[in-house]
């Protein structure tokens, strides 16, 4: 096992692993020492799931249920647990936060608002309880996914999530690969995929902040689409903005 990673050794550790392919990636987070999940709610994700389960080690996997997902995305998530085997630790938000923000403001105050609100206390909170139970984590950013992401590295420390006595490491072992590198894994490997994707949707999030994708538009700009582009980050990864 190695241990966890310094701010000394990150810079090495993107220059050792930049040419590296993703299962290398995950293979050296796995590798960490300490508490570390995979985080899941996408295509990219279960491609992430599937390379840990071929790595045959041991490997944790969370996801967060904000309570506005489509039916088909909680299907999904069965499905996967289903297909793997595995446990899929499911991060709720609190109570009486949500309850408040709806009582107040309604069911849809970010078409108003912004979404950044309601994505704080749905998802942002949840994410960083979680977090705070771990040493690292492991998502499926990529760069070609929206213009906040192109410069997504490979592993990063998590400012925006770190606590003051404890340094949380990120890693995006698929922060390299395209869409399509994303897609021919997932027909080549025939793993589960969320059934939306075969409606248009490419990017999916909460059911009302969620729509398909017209051709040749990106893939996020289904997202919160009655915002500007550069705001399209509810906060899971806010150090893209920066």
């Amino acid at each position: 096992m190695t241990t966890i990673p310094t701010i000394d050794l990150i810079d090495a550790l993107k220059q050792d692993y930049a040419d590296k392919s993703p299962s290398e990636i995950l293979e050296l987070a796995l590798n960490q020492t300490g508490e570390i999940a995979i985080s899941f709610s996408g295509a990219e994700d279960v491609v992430l799931i599937d390379m840990a389960y071929r790595l045959r080690k041991p490997f944790r996997v969370f996801s967060l249920d904000t309570g506005r997902l489509h039916p088909q995305t909680y299907q999904f998530l069965e499905k996967v647990r289903e297909f793997y085997n595995i446990n899929i630790e499911v991060c709720f938000p609190e109570s009486e936060a949500t309850q408040n923000l709806v009582t107040q403001k309604g069911l849809f105050s970010f078409f108003k608002d912004g979404h950044q609100e309601c994505c704080g206390i749905r998802k942002v909170q949840p994410l960083r309880k979680k977090l705070a139970t771990l040493d690292g984590w492991i998502t499926g950013q990529r760069k070609d996914q929206s213009p906040t992401r192109n410069n997504v590295p490979i592993i990063e420390f998590d400012a925006g999530f770190s606590a003051p006595d404890k340094q949380l490491i990120k890693y995006n072992p698929l922060a390299n690969w395209t869409s399509q590198d994303v897609w021919n894994y997932i027909r080549m490997m025939e793993i589960p995929y969320n059934p939306l994707h075969e409606q248009g949707f490419v990017s999916i999030g909460c059911e009302p902040c969620t729509r398909p994708v017209l051709p040749n538009q990106h893939e996020r700009e289904g997202r919160w689409w009655w915002e500007e582009a550069t705001h399209k980050e509810c906060g899971l990864h806010a150090g893209n903005l920066n």
